[in-house]
């Protein structure tokens, strides 16, 4: 944390216990307890407390402490003018798969800042490679108990995760994940796999190791390395093909095998684009432990399929037939990984819902190169350009994983009024709260 670091407040929710105590905006936190805060992570931990002593700066330049007696995980409401109470850690690593080094120039600035921060490990759900990790941190984690904590492992070969993250410390750095599993600090892992490092037999070394982590160490996620066509004076890197990605099935579902019947745990598990790239059935939704990685891209086919049939199968009960009802034709485009899958559910709707088409089209990535297959790469850019002679109907249905968050702003800084004012369509987006399903037939009845 940089010294002059302030703690700032920006607002006081109504009705709060910082209300009561008379908290204004522009006082500034000083400690809980005696105890200078740090960032959000302290400032959480130190507030679980029935009893706590806040010191507190005023706007007016007053320093006095506040005793106060509360629920026990009662919130302060306390708004900060950061809400990290801290800057973000950059990350120190050069690592030859990192998918920012192949972003094209011009777009957004936050999206060329490489984060390698433990807290929002835990606060976000973010992977960590512990190369940013000191023990002072490493011991704050184990002390307040943040868990879980994701970590990119990649390999457990110290020299090869040197030469891969090019940091000379990487290697060194896996025996923090030692200590976390020695605290009982649960962890889950990845490995962004590139062809000619770390798959095949490095492969099987670092699931052999890894291994040694159980339960602890609750999952491993196995990802194929991303390839934009911006690799210009990048390391050279070869993408996987069907018999490779065969192959690391097999792999994961030996392993998964073995874990089950120890811990009764799957332990590893391989994105669904291998399962897409090798030709075969997605596991089952009993496989994935609870989806310990679906933001990882892993079971997330089987997941969306499993909900998708539990509210379909509600429809069909409760939806009237309706012949008369007037012809509604919806768009929907999607990414090339999840275009078999969005097909399988139009074709659902148009079974249940009179005088429904659904048309799924898969985009394109030429924005960033035909190997970037999922949605939410897709920019305004690719959309109106495959778009453009299209008869789209009366809808044009995106995800708003294509969207920056809480913003109506694709990656290529084109807006959602640009791109439906270029098409002239109507755009309506499935939100990451609701369903396909749920937008679908929300249109469809727009239509009554």
């Amino acid at each position: 944390m940089k010294k002059n670091q302030k703690h700032i407040v920006s607002a006081v929710k109504p009705g709060s216990i910082a209300e009561e105590i008379g908290l204004e905006p522009g006082d500034e936190l000083l400690k809980i307890n005696n105890v200078e805060i740090k960032d959000i992570l302290d400032y959480m931990f130190l507030v679980q407390d029935e009893e706590i002593v806040l010191s507190v700066l005023t706007k007016q330049g007053e320093e006095c402490e506040v005793e106060i007696e509360k629920d026990a995980d009662e919130d302060l409401g306390i708004v900060f003018e950061n809400d990290f109470m801290d800057g973000y850690r950059s990350c120190r690593n050069k690592c030859i798969f990192c998918f920012i080094d192949q972003l094209p120039k011009g777009m957004r600035d936050t999206l060329y800042f490489k984060d390698d921060d433990d807290r929002l490990s835990f606060l976000q759900g973010n992977y960590v490679t512990l190369t940013n990790m000191d023990d002072d941190e490493l011991n704050r984690i184990i002390r307040y108990r943040l868990e879980p904590i994701n970590i990119s492992f990649q390999t457990m070969n110290p020299e090869l995760r040197c030469k891969m993250l090019n940091n000379r410390f990487a290697g060194e750095a896996l025996k923090k994940a030692e200590k976390l599993y020695e605290a009982g600090i649960t962890m889950n892992g990845q490995i962004v796999l590139c062809k000619g490092y770390n798959d095949k037999d490095e492969l099987e070394y670092s699931l052999k190791e890894l291994y040694k982590y159980l339960p602890v160490l609750e999952s491993v996620s196995i990802v194929p390395v991303g390839l934009s066509k911006y690799r210009d004076g990048l390391t050279k890197l070869e993408p996987f093909n069907k018999e490779d990605a065969k192959e690391v099935i097999s792999t994961v579902k030996k392993w998964q095998k073995k874990a089950y019947e120890e811990f009764g745990l799957h332990f590893v598990h391989a994105s669904d684009e291998w399962y897409l790239l090798a030709d075969e059935e997605m596991p089952d939704a009993e496989t994935y432990d609870g989806y310990l990685q679906l933001a990882n891209g892993v079971g997330m086919i089987t997941s969306e399929r499993e909900d998708f049939y539990i509210e379909y199968n509600d429809l069909l009960e409760h939806q009237k037939r309706n012949p008369d009802h007037q012809k509604v034709k919806i768009t929907c485009a999607t990414g090339r990984l999840a275009a078999g899958l969005m097909e399988e559910f139009a074709k659902r709707m148009e079974e249940a819902l009179d005088n429904l088409e659904v048309e799924v089209v898969a985009i394109r990535n030429d924005y960033f190169g035909e190997m970037i297959t999922v949605t939410g790469l897709i920019t305004g850019t690719d959309l109106m350009a495959q778009l453009k002679d299209r008869d789209l109907g009366d809808s044009l249905c995106i995800h708003e994983c294509m969207l920056r968050s809480g913003e109506e702003i694709f990656l290529d800084n084109y807006t959602l009024s640009d791109v439906s004012s270029a098409l002239q369509v109507n755009i309506d987006i499935v939100k990451s709260n609701e369903s396909f399903l749920q937008t679908v037939c929300g249109i469809y009845h727009r239509f009554d």
